[in-house]
């Protein structure tokens, strides 16, 4: 069975036809796109070249994904959601609107980005709640950050770019950019680098063991120097 769904192209939106596996045919050119034939892709939704959409996977209306992306087994990405290129979202995964993820951003195996300050099924008068009746928040993470496994980060956040949340956290208020934070609720417990190894104090900097890139702490910030 052949499903319609968007994929951008040349910086324009052009309609293809989903195919059960691997390459889809949009006219003039082929373009690589792979969504798992029990995948739910809305036909609103834009998905750029390259990307991936493993089983189960849900992307729902007016969702837009960037070039070169994984959607893993069975993760959830909300109305509206806007992630970036290079980015991976892993299985289980659930990303409610409105979210935004940057480009090369990580999203651990059952990590959760929530939507609402204070939930509720009803209203204080027992009536099931309707769309009108909250307003969503959303999660914002910045470039390159990534949210290990089973982390739960409580709208509205922000995580800063190259920032790591580490499995398990629950993430209450922002999180500076090149952060290492962990645990209930989390807290930072150091600094990492781009290539999200823990960085190393040395005199009045910091430097990343993997690439040799020198950071300095600025009022609680990082910075890059070299």
């Amino acid at each position: 069975m052949i499903h319609s769904i968007s994929s951008r192209r040349r910086g324009r939106t052009s309609r293809v036809a989903r195919l059960p596996a691997g390459v889809i045919d949009a006219g003039e050119e082929r373009i690589s796109l792979f969504v798992a034939e029990n995948a739910d892709v809305s036909p609103s939704a834009v998905v750029g070249e390259g990307t991936k959409v493993w089983d189960l996977a849900q992307v729902r209306e007016n969702a837009t994904i960037g070039d070169h992306c994984v959607i893993g087994r069975g993760a959830y990405i909300g109305s509206g959601v806007a992630v970036g290129s290079n980015c991976k979202i892993q299985n289980l995964a659930l990303v409610y609107e409105p979210a935004v993820l940057e480009d090369g951003v990580f999203i651990g195996p059952a990590v959760v980005l929530t939507n609402d300050t204070f939930p509720r099924a009803v209203t204080p008068d027992g009536a099931l709640k309707s769309a009108s009746d909250w307003e969503a928040v959303g999660v914002t993470i910045r470039t390159g950050a990534s949210i290990g496994a089973r982390a739960v980060c409580i709208a509205p956040v922000e995580i800063g770019a190259w920032a790591t949340v580490a499995a398990g956290a629950v993430v209450t208020r922002d999180v500076p950019a090149f952060a290492l934070v962990a645990g209930v609720p989390a807290r930072r417990i150091g600094w990492v680098g781009r290539a999200g190894v823990p960085l190393v104090e040395e005199a009045d900097h910091w430097v990343c063991p993997a690439t040799g890139e020198t950071y300095r702490e600025n009022h609680e910030n990082l910075e890059v120097v070299a």
